[in-house]
């Protein structure tokens, strides 16, 4: 009986203490990240995503991301769509994942660095979005 109350005890010390240093990984990453220019605040990123969400972008769960998928008339026009696209994200730094087959183009939105979603994100579909209505 002495050892199995030895092991609970010990289970649930070291449970404690997981949980301590989970809790200070944590607050380290949100100290870091909330130092980031990138970073995107819980209270800012709902009333973004809104917005985002109303010009057809979902979100990733899994993966802290952004998705969209748009369709073109022709692949030339789909390829000058990824073009600009292109040109702003080396302006940016910030380039996303995409895919492309034909008309349609798949776009991914996510920022490595972050580990989720970044105000350079929301930059980004905004962007997208702007030279989707141009064309």
């Amino acid at each position: 009986m002495h050892g199995l109350m030895f092991t609970l005890r010990a289970s649930s010390v070291w449970l404690c203490a997981y949980q301590r240093l989970g809790n200070v990984l944590l607050s380290r990453y949100i100290s870091k990240m909330s130092g980031d220019p990138n970073w995107l605040p819980p209270a800012d990123r709902e009333q973004l995503l809104m917005e985002l969400k109303a010009t057809g972008w979902v979100e990733v769960e899994e993966r802290d991301a952004i998705y969209k998928e748009l369709h073109f008339k022709t692949f030339n026009q789909a390829f000058g769509f990824m073009s600009r696209v292109a040109l702003q994200a080396e302006k940016m730094n910030h380039h996303p994942e995409w895919f492309n087959v034909y008309n349609k183009v798949q776009i991914t939105l996510t920022t490595h660095d972050c580990g989720g979603l970044s105000k350079r994100d929301i930059k980004m579909a905004k962007f997208i979005d702007k030279v989707t209505l141009s064309m």
